[in-house]
């Protein structure tokens, strides 16, 4: 569970609105990505008190990651701070979720040697005695409004009634920019519109990263995103962010199809279902 300001202990626990601690702070940070499959949390925090840390650091307490969303999940978090993957399989993020960091205690803690308290339990830690599973700190709640920009907002829809051709893809400095010679050719006139655009979505892509690989990289035909220079073109900028969201490493002319695929959620799979709904084959 989430435990809010108001929360209440029978022991000194230290948190940001509370004052047994000496100066006590324990912040969080949290940077969120997903690709298909998988959410990725990366974790950040800052804990004033160097006794919890040796705690940490003795393997005597625990870091433990808490997501209250459609449901809670509680996961572990090593002392390395790597990563923590979890399938969407099991998980479900609603539009406002919340996530805390705690500090739990893996034996039971005598507190006599805590010097981080302040001077009121001078005379008191030694007997205070703390339960294993007990909660030694609390963090601040980082929470998640669902506004996490899509990969569609790269792109700019223009009608040219004197285009060459019926479609024409364009990169602009900003934007990937599809070019319609026929209001026909958007469907507008049919619920699943967005979804029938999906294959010149695709084209984009594939132009814009073919660009993007050949500007970035030594060779021209591949790229390590988590090497390369952050790009000032404002296009290649949002690709760059874009990967780097999604944790795509490498991006090459080979794998190119596979990583579409991957940032934008089975862009194809989702243009093939909406052309079974229209056609009464969804089964």
């Amino acid at each position: 569970m989430i435990y809010n300001k108001d929360a209440t202990f029978p022991y000194p626990v230290l948190t940001n609105s509370l004052d047994n601690y000496d100066n006590g702070f324990f912040s969080l940070d949290v940077n969120l990505q997903a690709n298909s499959d998988e959410y990725r949390f990366k974790v950040e925090y800052d804990l004033s008190s160097s006794y919890i840390e040796g705690l940490i650091k003795s393997n005597k307490a625990e870091l433990i990651f808490v997501i209250q969303s459609k449901d809670n999940k509680f996961f572990s978090l090593n002392k390395s701070l790597e990563p923590i993957c979890i399938s969407k399989s099991r998980i479900s993020l609603s539009k406002r979720t919340s996530i805390q960091l705690i500090v739990k205690a893996k034996e039971e803690l005598c507190f006599k040697d805590n010097f981080d308290l302040i001077p009121f339990y001078d005379e008191l830690k030694k007997d205070l005695v703390i339960s294993k599973h007990s909660v030694l700190a609390l963090s601040n709640i980082v929470i998640f409004d669902g506004s996490n920009k899509k990969p569609f907002e790269l792109f700019e829809k223009k009608l040219d009634p004197n285009l060459k051709s019926d479609i024409s893809i364009e990169l602009g400095d900003e934007s990937i920019i599809i070019n319609y010679k026929s209001a026909d050719f958007q469907f507008a006139e049919f619920s699943e519109a967005k979804a029938l655009n999906y294959p010149y979505i695709y084209m984009g892509l594939q132009k814009a990263l073919y660009k993007l690989i050949v500007e970035h990289s030594d060779d021209g035909e591949s790229l390590d995103i988590d090497s390369m220079e952050i790009p000032e073109n404002g296009l290649n900028y949002k690709l760059y962010n874009l990967l780097s969201s999604k944790f795509i490493d490498e991006v090459n002319i080979n794998n190119m199809d596979e990583i579409i695929c991957k940032v934008t959620d089975r862009i194809i799979e989702k243009y093939v279902h909406s052309i079974k709904g229209l056609t009464g084959n969804g089964n």
